[in-house]
Order: structure tokens, then sequence, then C-alpha cells
């Protein structure tokens, strides 16, 4: 496997996944080490509910392609009832199945609520090839494993809704109660990345 050397350095602000042990600097696509750092109490349960549909680790396109193929993974459209896929660079329109059924009630739900109105996803599955190139840019995404990595997570931006980039006080608290609500019947976990202005949302095999 080829190693695409990337130093990066931990950073301390809130919001990160990984602490303590993301302090040294690692190569950014060395599996094996990637493998080695430990997540904060916050962000294992959302690893822990990734292990358990039955994907490895995606590394790269290879892996996702391998889900495709295999009926696993599937795809999401750039836009649906409640919303919208923003144009992705670090990540791909693919999930499990119920990752995808996830966003779609979410978007449901959401539009019901604010008569019409949509939300914008701004990141969906990622392999460790992507958090590599990610991670050139934006020294927040994680040092480690990411449950992006597994396909049944995506963030989505309280920043951006309509399409317009404008923070928008009811909008944002009406996403929020979206997600509460399905937090609350056991089907997510999601925590508010404040650096990156999104929630980021794990489904689990429920």
């Amino acid at each position: 496997m080829k190693k695409f050397l990337c130093v990066i350095f931990a950073s301390l602000i809130h919001g990160s996944f990984y602490s303590q042990a993301a302090k040294k600097a690692l190569p950014c696509y060395d599996f094996s080490e990637v493998l080695k750092v430990e997540p904060t109490l916050l962000y294992k349960p959302h690893l822990d509910a990734s292990k358990s549909f039955g994907v490895k680790i995606l590394q790269d396109s290879k892996t996702v392609l391998k889900y495709i193929n295999n009926g696993k993974f599937h795809k999401i459209k750039k836009s649906g009832k409640g919303y919208h896929v923003q144009k992705l660079d670090y990540s791909r329109a693919w999930m499990v199945s119920k990752g995808k059924l996830m966003l779609e009630k979410m978007g449901t739900r959401f539009s019901k609520d604010t008569k019409g109105n949509s939300f914008t996803v701004s990141s969906i599955t990622r392999t460790l090839e992507d958090q590599c190139r990610l991670r050139r840019v934006n020294s927040n995404a994680s040092l480690g494993i990411s449950s992006h990595n597994y396909g049944n997570s995506f963030d989505i931006s309280y920043v951006r809704f309509n399409g317009v980039l404008k923070y928008n006080p009811k909008m944002e608290a009406a996403l929020e109660k979206v997600l509460k609500y399905y937090y609350n019947l056991g089907r997510i976990y999601y925590i508010k990345e404040k650096q990156q202005s999104c929630y980021h949302i794990t489904v689990r095999n429920y």
C-alpha cells in the first residue's frame, strides 16, 4: 500500500474527535498507525455503531466499489425532499441502506416541519485516502478511523439552508429538533461540530 505522507498536528479546539494519542505527527495514510489512534469517549459510540453494519474500513476506491457491486452501498441522490447534497470533493454519495433511508426520512420530516425548506448535506462516505486529501486542507479531519469510513455517517450543515449560506437560527432549531427525534428513538448518534458548522450524524443498526 502506497503511503501518502501528510504530517498532521492534532488540534486542541472544541470538536476534535481524537485527542491525546493524536498529538504526535502521523503519516495520514499509514493504516497501522491510524488504527492506533484512540477516539474520544464522545465519538466512541459512533464507531461502535459503524462496526455493526458488516462493512470493513474503507481504505480506497476499490473497497467502495466492492460494496457497491455487492449491493451493500446505495447511491444518494443529489437532492430529495427536504435535503440537498452539496458538491462532494472529499467524500462519496454512497451509504448503507439504513443510512440512505435515514437521510431521506430526516429530509421529509424537516420539509414537513418547515413547510418546504431543505437542509444541506456536506459530507457522506469517505475512504482513508479521502481523509488523507481532506487533512491537507482541513486539520480538523479525523486523525484516526472515522465513522465516515464505514458508509453509515453523513454531515449536515447548520448554516446552509435552501442552498443559501446564512445563519438562520429558526432553521437550525428545526434541524436539531429532527435530530433529537431520531436520537430519542435510538436511530442515530449526532455531534455538533463548531469548527465545521455541521452536525455529524451516525446511523445505528437498529
